[in-house]
């Protein structure tokens, strides 16, 4: 075994932008729990410091902004990037997300030294719906360039898969999936009786949930169609709708829940900070997306609070619930109804022993610890070579 020096290895992780949102709480949630006796982290984001940056920057991790706009670098930008790259020195360049991956690249290329850069990609499936024509150029540009970093870390075998179908180096694939803290996401009786008291409906009221902002991917409206159907079967179930722009001032929802005349059983609760308590209360949680989704975090979630889920077959979500769940085909509204069901039939006892299950599932895989593991392995590997 080589000699090791005990110094702390910096690691400079470049991020697109720091705003609320899967891949950015990764980031963080990988920094709360990295060990800072191996690794010194500093954080440079290429647009603000946003929400999650004043989190990251609660752990005493240094972040530095370029203060780029939304997909238009300029060259006094790159310049201020190369010279902030070259003044901290750092033994790893760590890109994270598209626009991160090209930076790191460019910025590992005129800083001075040989440093070893490493991309993460945190897309799946690629679509002109949901990126800007930039981003996909980009995304395009470096399937060219990526046989220069290190390694390329995924964080879901549909993205490795659907990168590797549109040129990327397969050789450098290395699949990190999301981790979740399971101290934080635990079953909660209180959080079950005190969200239906919140929502003003019986203690005993089933609830159904989807967490996630409103965006065409996520299919609200099969989620809707679906609670439509399944009313007319079970009267006394709630549907709870929570995330980003999800909320009464919605017009496109409002219309769809007025249309379907679900306004008593639908209770729309935009941006949540309390996501842990809400998705406790749940009785059933579901991922309805259609398209986009990689390693979507809030079925690992659900299932770390000993909720079962109902999911579309979409990105890796099969993978992580495994035989706890139900996986149904996406933009098929009687298919969610139907998995809905067969839970809801089979009991409380059941119910109870599948979110058991769930939650194993979760421990035994997807733990934020052994997450961090294997990213504090890799790197090792790479400072140190295959023999550390």
């Amino acid at each position: 075994m080589k000699a090791v020096d005990k110094a702390p290895k910096r690691i400079a992780f470049i991020i697109t932008g720091l705003n609320t949102g899967g891949a950015e709480m990764m980031l963080y949630k990988l920094l709360s729990r990295i060990n800072r006796e191996q690794f010194d982290s500093v954080v440079i984001s290429l647009m603000d410091r946003g929400t999650v940056g004043d989190r990251i920057r609660s752990l005493g991790i240094p972040i530095h902004t370029i203060g780029m706009k939304s997909g238009k670098p300029t060259p006094a930008s790159i310049l201020q990037l190369i010279s902030l790259v070259r003044k901290l020195q750092p033994d790893i360049i760590q890109g994270w997300m598209t626009h991160g991956n090209l930076a790191s690249q460019l910025a590992s290329t005129f800083i001075g030294k040989k440093v070893p850069v490493l991309w993460n990609v945190r897309h799946s499936t690629l679509s002109k719906i949901d990126e800007r024509a930039g981003t996909l150029l980009i995304i395009k540009l470096l399937s060219y360039l990526s046989h220069l970093p290190i390694k390329i870390i995924y964080n879901s075998k549909t993205g490795a898969e659907e990168h590797k179908r549109i040129g990327y180096s397969s050789d450098k694939a290395y699949i990190i999936p999301n981790g979740f803290d399971t101290c934080l996401f635990a079953p909660s009786v209180e959080a079950r009786s005190k969200i239906r008291l919140e929502l003003g409906v019986a203690k005993d009221t089933f609830l159904i949930g989807l967490i996630g902002r409103f965006n065409p991917m996520k299919d609200h409206s099969s989620f809707l169609k679906a609670a439509k159907k399944i009313i007319q079967k079970e009267p006394y179930v709630n549907f709870v709708m929570a995330g980003k722009a999800v909320d009464k001032n919605n017009q496109i929802l409002q219309n769809l829940i007025l249309e379907l005349n679900l306004s008593k059983q639908v209770h729309l609760l935009g941006e949540r900070t309390d996501i842990p308590f809400l998705t406790a209360a749940l009785d059933i949680a579901t991922n309805s997306s259609f398209y986009g989704e990689g390693f979507p975090n809030v079925i690992g979630e659900a299932m770390s609070c000993e909720v079962p889920c109902v999911v579309t077959d979409v990105g890796d979500s099969a993978w992580i619930v495994g035989n706890t769940g139900q996986v149904v085909p996406p933009q098929n509204s009687e298919a969610l109804c139907a998995g809905w069901l067969k839970f809801i039939d089979m009991g409380v006892e059941a119910r109870r022993d599948l979110g058991v299950r769930a939650r194993q599932r979760i421990e035994e895989l997807f733990s934020l610890d052994q997450i961090v593991q294997n990213y504090e392995q890799l790197y090792q590997e790479v400072i140190y070579g295959e023999q550390y």
